[in-house]
């Protein structure tokens, strides 16, 4: 007797045009994570929503992070790294927020919380004031450095949807007291706090409750989110069960990052480096335009050079960071300023220690080096991919040097 012949049915074909709409909007959702409906974002908030039941279970599965997606607003929680200062928010000028900053953006977020959907901004200094109160904190709001520190609260809340003005004008509210009508969008208010706060002991517990891992995910989304949220990932940042999976896996994470953020993960022995050709996702450009990045990458250049025979003699801990002594970094600095101080900028050139210090934070803001109580560096073993063929191109004004 024969029996029937079972067809094999070919898996179907996969959408390539709807796997790069989920790329795109996974990758706007690492870049905003509180993408509204209006604004820069609207299209890609538009393919959110075309995909939110795959995005959702992606981020959930791959990174532990949660999604949410409202009619306006979808919010990716991303739980960050922990204490890591790295990170800060910024103003509208690029500054980092101060300490006061961010404890008066706690504060308008607590009034806020209780305030009506429409207010003027003084009705909302007031409820500040109180709230400023109740938390026992001394802030004098008729002092214009405070009143400057809640403007940046102000105008961060607007940059995220949450506040809108309607009518005034808030951005001479601090110096000139001018008058502004505001419009709370208290769905978005809502979604703003990413950690529990409740039974939290201080900010460190904050800090320590919003980046606990995922009790699904273990050592695969522990090492994802590094990758996610830091450009390098070192192997002696991981565990022994993080080390060990990512010894077998790495590999297919590298098709992972690809397919799911478009994302290349190039491979090292000493841990990976996260890299984005488009060169939207990261906050910190590097290397990029700008005095202190180029100063920056010649330094790196240099120190990686001069650390490299070392380097190939020691032991595996010590291949991933390379100690500098304080001497070898005094001496590379004043050669590089030497060589290439008449390419950077003139407020640069006038004063090399400010200059130094910059290239100095930029370096260790990706990851590239840690500074030692002695002012040794540690540099990553990563910063050897960086070899630079520098020249000083000729300037056709003294207006367009000042803009290096």
């Amino acid at each position: 007797m024969t029996g029937a012949r079972r067809v094999e049915r070919p898996a179907p074909a996969e959408d390539l045009h709807a796997a790069a709409e989920r790329r795109r909007a996974a990758r706007a959702l690492l870049r905003t994570p509180l993408l509204c409906a209006e604004g820069a974002g609207a299209d890609d908030f538009r393919l959110v929503r075309r995909h939110r039941a795959e995005l959702e279970r992606m981020f959930a599965d791959g990174l532990g992070y949660r999604l949410v997606v409202e009619p306006t607003t979808a919010r990716l929680f991303k739980t960050g790294l922990g204490r890591d200062a790295t990170r800060p928010l910024l103003r509208r000028n690029g500054r980092a927020f101060t300490p006061r900053g961010y404890a008066l953006l706690c504060l308008t977020v607590a009034a806020l919380s209780r305030a009506k959907g429409q207010l003027l901004v003084d009705e909302l200094v007031a409820q500040v004031r109180s709230a400023a109160v109740d938390a026992g904190l001394d802030i004098d709001l008729d002092a214009i450095a405070d009143r400057r520190a809640l403007y940046a609260a102000l105008s961060a809340l607007a940059d995220l949807g949450v506040l809108h003005e309607r009518d005034g004008d808030l951005e001479h509210w601090a110096e000139q007291r001018t008058a502004s009508l505001l419009d709370v969008r208290r769905d978005r208010l809502a979604l703003l706090v990413a950690a529990p706060v409740g039974g939290v002991d201080g900010l460190a517990g904050l800090l320590d409750a919003a980046a606990l891992p995922s009790a699904a995910g273990g050592a695969r989304v522990a090492v994802r989110r590094r990758l996610v949220e830091t450009p390098i990932l070192s192997v002696d940042t991981l565990t022994e069960e993080q080390a060990e999976w990512w010894r077998r896996a790495r590999n297919r994470e590298r098709e992972w990052f690809s397919d799911r953020f478009g994302v290349e993960v190039e491979l090292r022995a000493e841990g990976a480096v996260a890299i984005d050709p488009a060169g939207e996702l990261s906050d910190l450009e590097f290397p990029g335009g700008g005095s202190s990045r180029q100063l920056a990458l010649l330094l790196m250049e240099r120190l990686a050079a001069a650390l490299r025979p070392a380097a190939r003699e020691a032991a595996a801990p010590e291949r991933v960071w390379r100690r500098a002594g304080p001497d070898l970094v005094a001496r590379i600095s004043a050669e590089v300023l030497a060589d290439w101080g008449a390419g950077l900028k003139k407020a640069h050139r006038e004063d090399a220690a400010a200059a130094l210090a910059e290239a100095r934070a930029v370096l260790v803001a990706v990851g590239l080096v840690r500074v030692c109580d002695d002012e040794a560096w540690l540099v990553h073993a990563a910063g050897a991919r960086y070899a630079v063929r520098a020249s000083i191109s000729e300037q056709p004004s003294p207006s367009a040097e000042e803009e290096t």
